[in-house]
């Protein structure tokens, strides 16, 4: 299996819409990130969840489900090339999503879950597990450990931010590093809910504040993130969940070529 998680020039990135939506949305966005990874040339992996089980309200969009939302994740795939990550909530659902997804990514609310972290690393596919809101870095070490014992060929691990109060989050910059030396494994900086606001938005859904992801994005490339994560939609203000802190996907390529531009002479000046 190709690796999906550094080893290369630059970071690689992981974007896409916060859930599987329409055939149409999935592959425009499918399709604007083909043509970002061939015009950066960054390796570029599709994200999108086929069904989101965190949600702050019983009525709130979750996507299509495990075999529809597979399915739609399929036909961008054969259509874009590019490889897919989604998340899994259930130990059950692992082989299903294995035979689909390159990469499987532990949500951060399931972070300490060591059934389901097992199972991922048993699938023989690359895993990202999300750092817990609550997490310290040193306490990220078991959890890759877990998924580790599984005997998943590749591990990355997402800073998403520490709680911080009831309804912000705030991200220590050091943790890239601290991350990296504890469990020794690449660390991925997710922009998109660094800035949400859990349970601040309309009817207790949560908000999010998308303008400080280009300022945020561009402090974790310099200190050290060896890959971002970004939500992207046509159209954030109607997208079904996650919209306040998603990234408008035609303003995508420009904020990711400036975090590139960032990391590469942040490396350069370490080496000089």
């Amino acid at each position: 299996m190709a690796p999906h998680f550094g080893g290369g020039a630059s970071p690689f990135l992981i974007a896409g819409p916060c859930v599987v939506e329409t055939d149409d949305l999935n592959l425009r966005v499918g399709e604007t990130l083909s043509e970002l990874a061939a015009k950066l040339g960054v390796h570029v992996i599709y994200k999108a969840s086929y069904d989101k089980a965190n949600r702050s309200r019983i009525g709130a969009g979750r996507g299509p489900g495990l075999e529809r939302g597979l399915k739609a994740l399929e036909r961008v795939r054969s259509a874009t090339g590019l490889p897919i990550l989604t998340d899994v909530h259930e130990a059950g659902h692992v082989p299903a999503a294995a035979q689909i997804a390159d990469v499987l990514q532990i949500p951060a609310f399931l972070c300490r879950q060591t059934d389901l972290l097992v199972a991922t690393g048993r699938a023989g596919r690359s895993v990202n597990v999300k750092k817990g809101q609550w997490m310290s870095p040193e306490g990220m070490a078991g959890a890759v450990d877990k998924v580790r014992a599984g005997g998943a060929p590749e591990v990355a691990v997402t800073e998403r931010g520490t709680f911080f109060g009831y309804g912000d989050l705030v991200v220590d910059m050091r943790n890239f590093a601290r991350l990296r030396a504890v469990c020794g494994v690449p660390v991925v900086f997710d922009a998109t809910h660094s800035v949400q606001q859990p349970g601040q938005g309309p009817d207790g859904s949560s908000g999010g504040l998308r303008e400080f992801i280009p300022p945020l994005l561009y402090a974790a490339a310099a200190a050290g993130a060896d890959g971002f994560f970004l939500e992207t939609h046509p159209d954030p203000d109607h997208a079904p969940s996650d919209g306040p802190n998603m990234v408008p996907l035609d303003e995508l390529t420009g904020i990711v070529s400036v975090a590139l531009d960032i990391w590469q002479r942040a490396r350069e000046a370490v080496r000089a």
